[in-house]
C-alpha cells in the first residue's frame, strides 16, 4: 500500500476517533454539575423518546447546559483552527488566533460597550466587541501597507496595534472604574451567559470560516515553504495567506465576542494533535477542531464542578 493512502486512512481514523471522543464529552458536559443528570434519561430527552428528562431536569439540560456546551464546542473548534492556521501563516510554532490584535480589539469594543451603555450593556457587548476584533486585524494590514504580504512586518504591526487598543481601553477602565468588575470578567473568559441566540449566530460564522480553512487545507501547507518554492507548486502564497487570514479572524472575533477572551486553546491545540498524528501538515485541521471542541468543553466542565 503507498505511504500516501496509508497517511489518508490513518488521518481519517484519527479524526473518526476525535469525533466519537467529542461526543462523548458533549454528552459529559450535559450530564455533570451542581445537580447530575442521567445519561439515559439525556438520550432519550434529546432523541424526542418517552422515559427522559421531565420538568426543571428537561429546562436545565435544554435551557442551560446544552446551549453551554455547544458555545464551548464551537469556540474551542474556532480557536483551534484559527490558531493552527497562523501558525501556519506565520511560520512560527508560537503563533496563536490573536496574533494580529483580534483579542486586543474585541477587548477595547467591549469596554466600550460596558462604559456606555449602562445595564443594558450585554446585548450590545457581543456586536461591539466583534466589530472590535476585526476592525483591529484590518487595522494591523493598514499599519502594514504595502508589506502586507511579509508575515514579519505584518506580526509587528499586529503588536503594535494590540498595544495601543490595550492602552485606549486600560484608559476607559481607568475613566470608568465603576464597571471594572464586568470588563474583568468578561476579558477572563465565560461561558456562563450561554443561549441559543448566542449559539445560532456564532455557529453561522465560525462554521462557514472553518470550512473555508479546512477547504484550504491542502494549500495551506505550501505557506510552510518559501514564496518562490509555492510559486513552483501553482501556488499563490499571497492569495492563500489573505484568505487563512480572514477566515481565521472572523472564526476568533466572532468565538471572543460570545465568550471573551479564552487562552491556550489557540496555541496548544494544534500541538497536541500533530504530536499525536506525527503530521505537521495542515491536512489535521478537521481533527485539530474537533480536538479544540472537546478540550474546551471539558476545560469548562472543570470550571463549573471542581470548585
Amino acid at each position: 500500500m503507498k505511504t500516501q493512502e496509508i497517511d489518508r486512512i490513518w488521518h481519517w481514523r484519527t479524526t473518526l476517533f476525535v469525533g466519537f471522543l467529542l461526543a462523548f464529552v458533549l454528552l459529559l458536559g450535559v450530564s455533570f454539575g451542581p445537580i447530575s443528570l442521567d445519561f439515559m434519561k439525556i438520550l432519550r430527552t434529546l432523541f424526542g423518546l418517552s422515559g427522559g428528562l421531565q420538568d426543571e431536569e428537561k429546562i436545565l439540560l435544554l435551557q442551560l447546559r446544552l446551549p453551554r456546551v455547544m458555545l464551548a464546542a464551537l469556540v474551542g473548534a474556532a480557536l483551534a483552527t484559527s490558531g493552527a492556521v497562523y501558525q501556519t501563516v506565520f511560520r512560527n510554532p508560537l503563533a496563536d488566533p490573536y496574533l494580529l490584535g483580534a483579542a486586543a480589539g474585541a477587548g477595547l469594543g467591549a469596554t466600550i460597550a460596558i462604559t456606555n451603555s449602562g445595564k443594558s450593556f450585554s446585548v450590545v457587548l457581543p456586536i461591539f466587541a466583534f466589530l472590535g476584533g476585526v476592525l483591529a486585524v484590518l487595522a494591523t494590514f493598514l499599519v502594514a501597507g504595502k508589506f502586507y504580504t511579509d508575515p514579519s512586518s505584518l506580526l509587528l504591526s499586529g503588536i503594535a496595534v494590540g498595544s495601543f487598543a490595550t492602552a485606549v481601553q486600560t484608559y476607559l477602565q481607568q475613566k470608568n472604574s465603576a464597571v471594572l468588575r464586568p470588563v474583568y470578567s468578561w476579558i477572563l473568559g465565560e461561558l456562563t451567559v450561554a443561549d441559543w441566540e448566542s449559539v445560532k449566530w456564532a455557529a453561522i460564522y465560525i462554521i462557514f470560516a472553518l470550512g473555508v480553512l479546512i477547504r484550504i487545507s491542502k494549500l495551506l501547507d505550501g505557506l510552510m515553504l518559501s514564496d518562490e518554492e509555492a510559486f513552483s507548486l501553482g501556488i499563490s502564497p499571497n492569495k492563500i495567506r489573505m484568505i487563512a487570514v480572514g477566515a481565521a479572524t472572523l472564526a476568533t472575533a466572532t468565538a471572543v465576542s460570545v465568550s471573551g477572551l479564552i487562552g491556550f486553546v489557540g496555541i496548544v491545540v494544534p500541538h497536541i494533535v500533530r504530536g499525536i498524528t506525527k503530521k505537521a501538515t495542515n491536512r489535521a485541521l478537521l481533527s485539530i477542531s474537533l480536538f479544540g471542541a472537546t478540550f474546551l468543553v471539558l476545560a469548562d466542565l472543570g470550571a463549573r464542578t471542581l470548585i
